[in-house]
């Protein structure tokens, strides 16, 4: 496939922002209608063949067309298609793309991103028939002169559906060998990454930080080049840089004069965005993806608070890296970024990483080829309507300007018998009053074993609380009418003997009336119940005790005798209506 010039365009960057200043639009106003967002991957299409193109291959720009058809009928807005990782998913015109060297059937061409992803050689067989299938996928549609990225803007066209691109700025699957076909050009140059180092020097270097190293002007080039094609070639209405996947940009320290850098490097984008503004008659919003660590962002060269300030980007879109968030301080956000921002909550697709039992998972028929499914996994957020609106309504309760929603389509990966994806309960999941008076379940973040720890939010679980002793734990919720039933979990490693817990919603007198049980207060697909290591504690109120904003539940141990401590894994709430 001939390449034209890879960085075409880009030169003509500083022209076209002299050519004068635009008089944007507030981004409050030019964002009005941009409230449920929704971003699919460079392999959203692709992953469920099985469910979005059931007449099966070769495949056909149908299932472009029936996967925006289905978010359009869910009440989405605006659709974010994310096309790159380290190298580009779709047909380009510009660049080295995934398919790149690929033949129909070409087992060994993912070799060696199976050595990357640390396939065990048990299932290297079962990987490399799969990367097979997966590839073809993308090839049949080359074949048939078919560019998914294009189709995407035609299906949104047609659907009325906004269309934007989320840009991955450092994507790091595949950096563990530098030579998996994930992995761009630039990256197979030493020079041109990062160190990897660890916090704790004694830890030496993880090769999964080794991502590309912004100081390089041809890295910067190179994703600018990227962005020139969303916009030019393509005709994006809306343009996000998403830092979270992955936030390296220079090395850790960063330097006021290392962070300016970056800064003008956005300014140019910024300049870039505005000529392209005006040369379609149409403002272009531009914004930012990224944890709500600022402080780490800011030691890896990317000032927020100044680019915000500046007025560099219309919107922030603040989120953990898989797990979602319940408990952001917008507010306090808001005072770190200024008023002149608007900031969208982002829903993740993992509520926290305690896994969820299902009885008899395991004697249903398994795919072929595959070991039968465990009883207990990951109880995935979209699968759970209840999950869903009760993370968007903390969210908008704290005053953001909509809901994005990320990794969403992840639930259907797996293929877990009774584990979908619900798009339908996404129709009006950014509209606060809406949401007032359905059911909702409410969870707290708990720790992971990722890198992403360093700039997630910090866990208020587990706790471990001592006899007599108590801890406090807050959640941001929407407020409810009366008369419905506000049920509070208090989720526990199982001890020797049954505790005494005392509990208190928002400081009020304490309850020590509950009831022991395994079952979750709302099921999550399959998922009924906690594992047999937990057992929780549950107690009873009225709706119309919760308030809007953050709420607290106090938790007491009152054990007495044979006192012992108590591990509190999660907190979890229900809200019912007749």
């Amino acid at each position: 496939m001939q390449r034209r010039d890879l960085f075409r365009g880009v030169a003509g960057s500083a022209a076209l922002a002299a050519s004068g200043a635009t008089k944007r639009v507030a981004p409050a106003k030019l964002l009005d209608r941009h409230r449920n967002l929704f971003t699919g991957d460079s392999c959203v299409y692709f992953y469920n063949p099985e469910r979005f193109h059931p007449e099966g291959l070769p495949y056909t720009a149908k299932v472009v067309h029936r996967y925006v058809d289905l978010l359009a009928d869910s009440g989405v807005d605006t659709f974010l298609s994310n096309p790159n990782a380290s190298v580009v998913w779709y047909p380009s015109k510009r660049f080295e793309t995934i398919l790149d060297g690929y033949k129909r059937g070409d087992r060994e061409f993912a070799r060696a991103h199976a050595r990357a992803a640390r396939v065990p050689a048990e299932q290297m067989d079962q990987y490399l028939d799969d990367m097979v299938k997966f590839h073809n996928q993308y090839l049949d549609l080359v074949e048939a002169g078919v560019d998914w990225l294009a189709e995407t803007m035609k299906a949104c066209r047609r659907r009325k559906v906004a269309p934007w691109v989320s840009v991955r700025m450092n994507d790091t699957h595949g950096v563990e060998d530098p030579s998996s076909h994930f992995n761009c050009k630039l990256f197979r140059d030493p020079a041109n990454r990062l160190s990897g180092r660890a916090p704790d020097p004694n830890n030496g270097v993880n090769a999964h930080w080794v991502a590309l190293n912004y100081a390089r002007q041809p890295v910067r080039e190179f994703m600018m080049a990227q962005i020139h094609e969303y916009l030019e070639d393509y005709g994006f209405e809306g343009l996000e840089l998403d830092w979270l996947r992955d936030p390296h940009i220079l090395e850790p320290g960063a330097s006021e004069a290392d962070c300016a850098m970056i800064t003008a490097w956005i300014r140019e984008v910024r300049a870039y965005v505005d000529a392209r503004s005006r040369a379609t008659g149409k403002q272009i919003p531009l914004g930012m993806r990224i944890p709500v660590n600022l402080g780490y962002l800011r030691s890896r060269g990317l000032d927020v608070r100044a680019i915000a300030r500046e007025g560099l980007v219309d919107f922030l879109g603040f989120s953990n890296f898989w797990q979602t968030t319940w408990d952001v301080d917008y507010a306090a956000l808001r005072q770190e970024v200024g008023p002149n921002v608007v900031i969208y909550g982002v829903v993740e697709d993992a509520p926290n990483w305690i896994p969820g039992n299902a009885p008899g998972l395991a004697l249903q028929t398994p795919a072929a080829g595959r070991a039968p499914f465990p009883t207990s996994g990951t109880r995935y957020l979209s699968g759970s309507a209840q999950m869903l609106r009760a993370n968007a309504a903390g969210k908008l309760a704290m005053g953001v300007h909509g809901i994005e929603q990320f990794n969403f389509f992840c639930t259907d990966q797996p293929k877990v018998p009774g584990l979908v994806a619900d798009y339908a309960a996404l129709r009006g999941i950014h509209d606060l009053q809406g949401l007032r008076g359905q059911s909702k379940h409410y969870c707290l973040q708990t720790p992971t074993t990722w890198l992403s720890k360093l700039w997630e939010t910090p866990e208020q679980l587990p706790a471990v609380i001592d006899p007599t002793n108590r801890r406090e734990f807050r959640f941001s919720m929407c407020d409810e009418p009366r008369g419905g039933k506000l049920t509070i979990q208090v989720v526990v490693e199982k001890t020797p003997e049954p505790p005494r817990l005392g509990m208190s919603f928002n400081g009020a007198w304490p309850v020590f009336e509950s009831k022991r049980t395994r079952a979750m207060v709302f099921p999550v697909g399959p998922y009924t119940e906690f594992t047999d290591a937990h057992e929780a504690w549950e107690f009873t109120l009225d709706t119309s005790e919760i308030r809007k904003g953050f709420n607290t539940v106090t938790v007491t141990n009152g054990t007495r005798g044979k006192a012992f401590p108590v591990k509190v894994v999660s907190v979890e709430l229900g809200v019912r209506f007749a």
